[in-house]
């Protein structure tokens, strides 16, 4: 069975950024959050931070508890786009990069002579040596190599930080018996309690388990395609349908007001639309989500008729504003969803509503936007929210440098 997948996925990748670029932060438990204060979470934590139990997730204030000496650093999104860019051509240099997965996880298909292990494990080796002289030797990456890209993802967990594993023909399947259920990539809890049910509690089962119980844990094809995965084979997936479109943000302090969250909103609107019409989507429905300081939620949404016009959808917002809970809490967190999506090029055609000067205007608008940097040119509802919002870093999203330049243009 040849190798034909090599993965590297980098460890504590915003704190290890941080570290690179901040000498005084080296060998310090390092935590980047979204906003200083107490009431948000860890988005990324540092090994020495991680050794006091401090991880993705953690509640600052829980975070500080945990580890007296923590040092706090507010998120900076640009910085670790630019990092990311230079370690996709550090690992291109020795090894084409085939797909991005996330942030920090890059796939390269093993082809030819690269499939021999020797040469695998020695084209490895060389990707760490060159990030740490091109890059910097605070980014520090976990590699697996294997016949697909699920045991290659496996193989890079096994190991942290700064791992090398190699799962061969002759490793599998009793390489992975040591690890747990929810070490593999697609098993959460819910899925644990569905392995449960058809006694399947461990690893070891669930290689040695037939095909039928894995499709019946796996409630159909899924199974199979696990129990392919298991045995190094290939498989090819269907293209996946995206859902939904959307953004959210923890609001600063100063923001937790109904006006400045509103504003926050708008603006979240405005790049959820753009990002529609990138992606070559329609929506047909939006939703509202705001959590309160108290923990308490508010929601609503509406549908309509397919659109990927922002003024449409601001029409809409403003519509679903007008239900805010009246007395409500000051607001934490808010997000917009833009979802019940169609392909553009199947539905365009009977869109009578849509106005060629309004498709037009959002044409005009992403352009200028793309080509001079965000918030160029916006609709006037994010007016007082333009600094309050910047830009986030899905892991699954990397933006591209020119969104981050500043604006020279603003319309109302």
């Amino acid at each position: 069975m040849a190798l034909r997948s090599l993965i590297v996925d980098f460890n504590s990748y915003f704190a290890s950024v941080e570290q690179q670029e901040q000498p005084a932060l080296r060998g310090r438990p390092v935590a980047v959050v979204p906003v200083m204060t107490d009431s948000t979470c860890c988005i990324a934590a540092s090994y020495e931070a991680k050794h006091f139990g401090v991880k993705t997730g953690t509640r600052v204030g829980e975070a500080r508890k945990a580890c007296p000496g923590l040092v706090l650093i507010e998120a900076r999104h640009g910085l670790y786009a630019e990092y990311h860019r230079k370690l996709i051509a550090a690992i291109d240099s020795c090894l084409p990069v085939t797909q991005i997965l996330s942030i920090d996880e890059m796939l390269c298909a093993l082809r030819g002579p690269w499939r021999e292990p020797g040469r695998a494990l020695a084209t490895a080796r060389e990707i760490k040596v060159r990030i740490a002289r091109t890059v910097g030797p605070f980014l520090r990456s976990s590699i697996g190599i294997a016949p697909n890209p699920f045991l290659a993802k496996t193989a890079s967990d096994m190991e942290k930080p700064d791992g090398l594993v190699l799962l061969d023909a002759h490793d599998l399947p009793g390489r992975l018996f040591p690890l747990k259920l929810r070490d593999l990539c697609g098993i959460g809890s819910s899925m644990g309690e569905r392995l449960h049910g058809c006694d399947i509690f461990t690893v070891e089962q669930l290689c040695l388990a037939p095909k039928e119980t894995l499709r019946r844990a796996w409630n159909g094809i899924e199974g199979d395609r696990m129990y392919a995965l298991l045995r190094g084979q290939e498989i090819d997936r269907p293209p996946t349908q995206r859902c939904t479109v959307g953004h959210s943000h923890v609001l600063e302090p100063k923001s937790r007001t109904r006006p400045l969250a509103e504003a926050v909103l708008h603006g979240l609107l405005q790049k959820a639309a753009a990002r529609l019409r990138k992606l070559g989507y329609l929506a047909a429905s939006l939703s509202v989500e705001i959590k309160f300081v108290d923990g308490e939620y508010w929601s609503d949404e509406m549908g309509f008729l397919e659109t990927q016009d922002t003024l449409d959808f601001i029409r809409i917002f403003a519509l679903l504003w007008q239900r805010y809970p009246p007395g409500a809490p000051p607001p934490l967190r808010v997000g917009v969803t833009l979802f019940h999506l169609s392909a553009a090029h199947n539905v365009t055609e009977r869109l009578p509503q849509l106005e060629p000067s309004r498709l037009a205007l959002d044409r005009a608008m992403d352009r200028l936007n793309n080509d001079y940097g965000k918030n160029t040119i916006y609709f006037g509802g994010a007016q007082e929210a333009l600094d309050s919002s910047p830009a986030r870093i899905a892991f699954t999203h990397v933006p591209e440098p020119e969104k981050e330049r500043s604006p020279i243009v603003r319309g109302g």
